[in-house]
Parts: structure tokens; C-alpha cells; sequence
């Protein structure tokens, strides 16, 4: 018991000198020991890569986890050590629910037929972005929350015992500066008399007293010197290994945009196939409407790409003097489809005509299609029967 109180005793005469120490250097009353340049630096990139990541982090479960309440059940879940539960994505109980409607609504009705291949396709949109999830927390969140939790954590506890030490040192150097000072002045003031030996006795005794307390301030800064050292030494190679936390998240990075491309591009193809059904089925409840849209942002997905396979297609030599395409275009009953180089085309989703030289399209109907010299190469002229027009090639996937 008396062992404990002496400890509790010194580390709170510690603690009250670390705290006088740091308020006087708060009010410029006390030198302060500077660390280096490089040191500084490494603390600044230490705290700026913390404070960064930390917001990545944040963002990034948003974007993966839009509802906060299920952030925040997450969140307990994970701090109580528990399997989180498997939540159903948006996508697919909005698949549930047209499924549903369909049935009840009658499945064999154009409205039910519809309802259950949106729902089949968000359904496979469900779980594309379950898997994306999965795959973003595994390898993006979990070394981001690992170097916050972790790393982060070790270096933190660093550099608060380096802040001890250093207050320890400016204390040591500060109770030195002090007993030189109470020691010279022991040694000036007295007076050396002879009808006054007391005070000459006195002040003998003060500089010896004085003289002690020195030898004693300074065998105590030079272990505080030593310790600090130590302490810097060692939060020194932590805070360089900031680097190597760098090339990790730069790893975890490339891996994160990768599963999101594959998971966009799984999205992409599922709604491309349920636009081509929907496009074919539009069509057979109403024959001879065209649902035009604006050109696509991107071509369709197809084994043979649009582009490469027209550019594979026999075209006359270009002469010197040819007409513009939209010229050409304006004589359309006037062209004649060249002896060979002809090809079927399938039309990949529909197209409404702009005016009266382009030809509107139906998905999955078969045309002829081929080229004319000078024509622009992203054109080529179809043939439905008797009709003739430009087609955009973006819109056909070529056959033999």
C-alpha cells in the first residue's frame, strides 16, 4: 500500500509538472524545444494522409450503403462483434414487388409479360451490386479501416508519449537554467566582511546547497535528452512508414475502381438486354410506333463490333470531285446497290428517322445495308422492301 502511494505521489507530481510546463509555453513564458524540418513534415503528411482517409472512408460506405440507418445497424454490429445480417438490395425488392404485381395483375398480359422481365433484369442488377459491395468493402474499406484502427492508432500513442518526453526535457532544462541562476547569484550577493561572518557563513552554505541542486538538474536532463532521443527515434520510422500505407491504398484503389468497372459494366449489359426485349415486345403490341432515342453514349456490346465490321466492308474508291454524303443522300431513289458487297444487318434497338433521307428502324429486324464511295463511315444505306435511307452503323450488328 505505502509503495503505491509513493507511486501515485510521483506520477502526479509528473503529471503537474508536464502541465505547468505546457501552459507556460501556451503563454510564452517557457522555451519549448522545436523539432526538425523533416520531422514536421512527416507529422503534417501523417496527419493530412489520417484526415483524408478517414473522409474516403466515410464517402465511400455512403456510396456503397446510401441509408444511414442501415450504416448506422452496420456500425453496431461490427463493434459488438457480430455477423452483420444479409440485407436485401434495392434493386432486388424492387424485383420482388413487380414480380408480385405481375402475378396478381395476370402474367399473361402485355402489362404482366413486361413487369416480369424488368423484374428479372433488376433482379440481376440486385445482386451485381450485391456482389460490387462485398468486393469494395473486402478490398477498399477494410485496409482503409484497418490503418485507421490500427496504424493510425500506434502512431497516435507515439507521439503523445514523444510530447511527454519533450515536456519532461523543457522542464529538466528549465529547473537547470534556474538553479545556475539561484547559483551564481548565491555566489555574488554575499558579503565577504569580517564584522558580518554570518552572512558569509549563510551564503557558503547556499551556493553548496545550490551547487548540489545543478549537479542534480543536469544528471536529470540528460536522461530526459535520452529518452527523448529514443522517442523520436522510434515515431520517426512510423511516421515514414506512411509511405508504405500510400503504395497499400494505391493498391486497394486500383482493385476498388476495377470492381466498379465490372460491376457498371454488368449493369450495362443487363439493361441493355432487357432495353432489346422490351424494344421487340414494344413492338409486337404496337406495330408500326417507333420509340426513338438519341444516339447512344456508347456502342452496343456485340461479339463483332459495328465499326470494325463495316470497316471490313467492300467500298468503291473514293474519286475526286464525289458530292458530301448529305448530298448523295438527297438522290436516294436515284442510288442503286452496288453488284457485290451487299450485307444483312440486324437492327440492334430502334430508331426514329430525322427526315426524310434516313430510314427508321425496328429491333431485331433484318435489312440490307451497304456503302456508297464518300459516304461518311458511321452511315450506311439500308433497304427495308421498297425503302431506302441512311442508318446509323451503331445501331446494326452486321451479319454474313
Amino acid at each position: 500500500m505505502d509503495f503505491n502511494m509513493k507511486k501515485l505521489a510521483s506520477d502526479a507530481g509528473i503529471f503537474f509538472t508536464r502541465a505547468v510546463q505546457f501552459t507556460e509555453e501556451k503563454f510564452g513564458q517557457a522555451e519549448k524545444t522545436e523539432l526538425d524540418a523533416h520531422f514536421e513534415n512527416l507529422l503534417t503528411r501523417a496527419d493530412s494522409t489520417k484526415n483524408w482517409t478517414e473522409k474516403i472512408l466515410r464517402q465511400t460506405e455512403v456510396l456503397l450503403q446510401p441509408n444511414p440507418s442501415a450504416r448506422v445497424e452496420e456500425f453496431l454490429y461490427e463493434k459488438l462483434d457480430r455477423k452483420v445480417p444479409s440485407r436485401v438490395t434495392n434493386g432486388e425488392l424492387l424485383a420482388q414487388y413487380m414480380a408480385e404485381a405481375a402475378s396478381e395483375l395476370g402474367p399473361t398480359t402485355p402489362y404482366g409479360k413486361t413487369l416480369i422481365k424488368v423484374a428479372e433484369a433488376e433482379k440481376r442488377l440486385g445482386a451485381a451490386e450485391r456482389d460490387f459491395i462485398h468486393t469494395a468493402s473486402i478490398n477498399f474499406l477494410t485496409p482503409l479501416r484497418n490503418f485507421l484502427e490500427g496504424d493510425w492508432k500506434t502512431i497516435s500513442k507515439e507521439r503523445r508519449l514523444l510530447q511527454n518526453r519533450r515536456l519532461d526535457l523543457d522542464a529538466c532544462k528549465a529547473r537547470l537554467k534556474k538553479a545556475k541562476a539561484a547559483e551564481a547569484k548565491a555566489t555574488t550577493v554575499p558579503d565577504f566582511q569580517e564584522t558580518r561572518p554570518r552572512n558569509y557563513i549563510l551564503s557558503a552554505s547556499a551556493s553548496a546547497l545550490w551547487n548540489d541542486e545543478v549537479d542534480k538538474a543536469e544528471q536529470e536532463l540528460r536522461v530526459a535528452q535520452t529518452e527523448f532521443d529514443r522517442q523520436a527515434e522510434v515515431t520517426r520510422l512510423l511516421l515514414e512508414g506512411i509511405s508504405s500505407t500510400h503504395v497499400n491504398h494505391l493498391r486497394c484503389l486500383h482493385e476498388f475502381v476495377e470492381s466498379q468497372t465490372t460491376y457498371y459494366a454488368q449493369c450495362y449489359r443487363h439493361m441493355l438486354d432487357l432495353q432489346k426485349q422490351l424494344g421487340s415486345s414494344q413492338g409486337a403490341i404496337f406495330p408500326g410506333t417507333f420509340v426513338g432515342t438519341a444516339e447512344p453514349a456508347s456502342p452496343p456490346l456485340s461479339s463483332t463490333s459495328p465499326t470494325t465490321a463495316a470497316a471490313t466492308m467492300p467500298v468503291g474508291p473514293s474519286a475526286a470531285g464525289l458530292a458530301p454524303p448529305g448530298e448523295a443522300a438527297l438522290h436516294l431513289e436515284e442510288v442503286t446497290p452496288p453488284a457485290s458487297g451487299t450485307r444483312k444487318a440486324r437492327v440492334l434497338y430502334d430508331y426514329e428517322a430525322a427526315d426524310s433521307s434516313e430510314l427508321a428502324l425496328l429491333a431485331d429486324e433484318l435489312i440490307t445495308v451497304y456503302s456508297l464511295p464518300g459516304m461518311d463511315p458511321d452511315w450506311l444505306i439500308g433497304e427495308r422492301g421498297n425503302k431506302k435511307g441512311k442508318v446509323p452503323v451503331t445501331y446494326l450488328e452486321l451479319l454474313s
